[in-house]
């Protein structure tokens, strides 16, 4: 099997897995943080990243998303339990694979912290300490890397900032990277032009600029050792044409063309949206999530189109999404 770093050299695409949280949901799993079903219900874990694999996914991603000490503290875990949990989510991960018997790559999923962080707040009196959100981002990459996954995937981050500081742990390991933030719709008040901002207001222009700025990478240019740069998540409660794969697709024109515009050497681009906005059933009990299968599938093409590389999906896609994304890849 081809190194992921090889496989990227590729042109032909891939798909990635979907909404693993949403997933357990969906199964009667509920806990307060996810990542203790890699140790509360193993089997299950193994389970929802063989469904994936059995619907065509190419690379699936560690149930680790929230495993970080940060996250483990208002769960009343310590720092060794994170480790503990990291590992046995590789594992399940690797098991899932093997018997799939299939050729697929795992992800290690790096989550932002629980809240703002002091190099975007200001101060700790408001914001988690820089020191730890580093220290915790670095326990949970070490652990990753030990178990042999093949790349590392920081998602859903809010803070550009943040996420340079779980690139720079992950740059320590050699492993490729992906840095994915998530997105919220907002126009410019001068130019009138779309642009999708995170909630602490960064673009994926900023972006670039933070990881190549080295401020959180002792004056490395980050950009230099990340191999995929997108998007994930994603859900606008008033704005359904910025919500799912047309968010998905609307985030990769917009980082296109701000690498474009700098003159920047093209990355792989990678998008895994929402299956749209979470709703609440009549009886207010159960959730579920509007976007079908076909109408995610039917948006692949031009996805494709707008350059993305890996394809998948967030809250909400199920391993019947995936499969149609493989579907609609494959007769692109």
């Amino acid at each position: 099997m081809k190194s992921f770093l090889e496989r990227l050299q590729d042109p032909t695409p891939m798909i990635f897995d979907g909404g693993f949280g949403s997933e357990l949901f969906a199964r009667g799993i509920r806990l307060t943080n996810s990542a203790l079903a890699n140790e509360l219900h193993p089997e299950v874990v193994v389970a929802i990243h063989g469904d994936f694999i059995e619907a065509g996914a190419d690379v699936i991603e560690t149930n680790t998303f929230v495993a970080s000490p940060l996250h483990l503290q208002m769960a009343e875990r310590d720092a060794a339990a994170a480790e503990q949990l990291v590992r046995l989510a590789v594992r399940h991960a690797r098991q899932a694979v093997e018997r799939s018997g299939r050729q697929v790559y795992v992800a290690g999923s790096i989550g932002p912290s629980p809240g703002a962080i002091e190099a975007d707040s200001g101060g700790v009196d408001f914001g988690i300490a820089d020191k730890a959100v580093r220290e915790a981002h670095q326990r949970v990459v070490g652990t990753l890397a030990e178990e042999g996954v093949d790349f590392f995937c920081i998602e859903t981050m809010f803070s550009a900032k943040e996420a340079a500081m779980a690139a720079e742990a992950a740059r320590q390991t050699g492993l490729p990277i992906a840095v994915n933030l998530t997105y919220k719709y907002t126009r410019d008040r001068k130019s009138g032009r779309e642009i999708y901002r995170t909630d602490w207001g960064h673009s994926a222009e900023d972006l670039l600029e933070i990881l190549a700025g080295g401020e959180f990478s002792e004056g490395v240019n980050l950009l230099d050792h990340v191999q995929l740069l997108g998007l994930n998540c994603g859900a606008e409660p008033e704005r359904p044409e910025h919500t799912g794969m047309p968010y998905a697709i609307n985030g990769v024109r917009q980082l296109r063309q701000a690498m474009e515009e700098r003159g920047l050497e093209a990355k792989r681009f990678m998008a895994y949206p929402n299956a749209g906005l979470p709703r609440l059933d009549k009886d207010r009990k159960t959730t579920h999530y509007p976007h079908a299968p076909e109408e995610m599938a039917a948006k692949v093409g031009e996805l494709l189109g707008e350059g993305a590389y890996l394809i998948g999906g967030c809250c909400g896609t199920t391993p019947a999404h995936i499969r149609a994304l493989r579907a609609a890849m494959d007769h692109s």
